[in-house]
């Protein structure tokens, strides 16, 4: 299935594939990552994170897995809030992953919280080893959405819950156009200000617009082996957490 998102590339055509040029953007814009993430949010991240956790702590999990975990914001938040689980992050950047290990490091996580770099689409994760797979706004960064599923649901141990936020476009009346404005010209000027690489923040609204939503999102987590997924809206469409079974 060919998945608009994939050809949304952060430095447009040259000759490299697409996780090459998310690796090379993520490691130019990680001192300012987190900063820009409170700034375009609105500190409505937060809350977005917190649903997901709430999700995890459901099922009691003992190892979880955190993909695309960038500077381990949801690796820090499981950790906190689950005292005998163990998380695993995993990220293809090691800008973000370096300032990841020392917010871990602050956090005196070090003993539950491992991050690493690595290849999202090929885990170094034995077969059905881990209670959840988490992913916050990352599977719209893959080059191969059906690929880095089937590599989630192969890590999963049967009955496994798998929990991904991922960026939507409100449909609201109001709420779209609103939304439409804020990420057109908000955002690039925002991060043009506090990064240095101008494309990267150009790059966020294409491809939110780009990713599969709602119940085409739901039918490719099925497809890639979850006997169950659903999707629920949040902040008037602006973000959208899917659980699903394996």
């Amino acid at each position: 299935m060919e998945v608009k998102a994939e050809k949304v590339l952060p430095y447009g055509g040259d000759e490299r594939g697409k996780g090459e040029q998310v690796r090379e953007m993520f490691d130019s814009i990680a001192p300012a990552y987190d900063f820009m993430n409170r700034a375009m949010t609105m500190g409505v991240d937060r809350v977005w994170r917190r649903r997901a956790v709430d999700a995890v702590e459901a099922v009691r999990p003992a190892r979880v897995l955190d993909i695309a975990t960038g500077t381990g914001d949801v690796a820090i938040a499981l950790a906190h809030r689950l005292p005998g689980v163990s998380v695993t992050g995993i990220d293809l950047s090691e800008g973000m992953v370096e300032i990841g290990r020392r917010k871990v490091e602050r956090a005196g996580l070090a003993a539950r919280v491992e991050l690493r770099t690595g290849d999202c689409l090929a885990l170094d994760v034995p077969d059905g080893s881990v209670d959840a797979v988490t992913v916050a706004y990352g599977v719209r960064n893959f080059e191969h959405l059906d690929r880095g599923y089937a590599e989630m649901m192969r890590v999963l141990r049967p009955g496994g819950l798998l929990c991904v936020l991922e960026l939507s476009t409100p449909r609201g009346w109001l709420a779209a156009p609103l939304y439409r404005l804020y990420t057109r010209y908000v955002i690039p000027a925002v991060g043009r200000m506090v990064s240095h690489d101008v494309r990267a923040y150009s790059y966020l609204p294409e491809s939110i617009a780009a990713v599969p939503q709602g119940e085409d999102m739901c039918a490719i987590i099925r497809g890639a082996g979850a006997s169950e997924a659903s999707a629920r809206s949040m902040t008037f469409g602006a973000c959208t957490l899917y659980t699903a079974r394996k």
